[in-house]
């Protein structure tokens, strides 16, 4: 499986979300996990980034809100805890 993390340094969350990828990796899980940082405004309309982190899994985004804007802000995940 392919997994591109596409983040910009200002978001904290990223790190957390790579740290979990890591551990499946560890665990025997077999992932190819590659970094996208997205810097400018102009990068995150080029690639429809919709926040850090972006999880892209085999070049799609699973996550993805057609409603949640573009740009360089944190991305927020619902769970079951909220």
């Amino acid at each position: 499986m392919n997994i591109t993390l596409q983040y910009f340094e200002g978001c904290p969350n990223w790190k957390e979300a790579d740290a979990h990828f890591k551990a499946l990796v560890a665990e025997g899980v077999e992932l190819n996990i590659e970094y996208q940082l997205i810097d400018t405004p102009e990068l995150a309309e080029e690639f429809g980034f919709r926040g850090s982190p972006t999880i892209v899994i085999d070049g799609v985004d699973p996550f993805a809100d057609p409603d949640a804007p573009v740009g360089l802000s944190c991305r927020v995940y619902k769970t079951e805890s909220g």
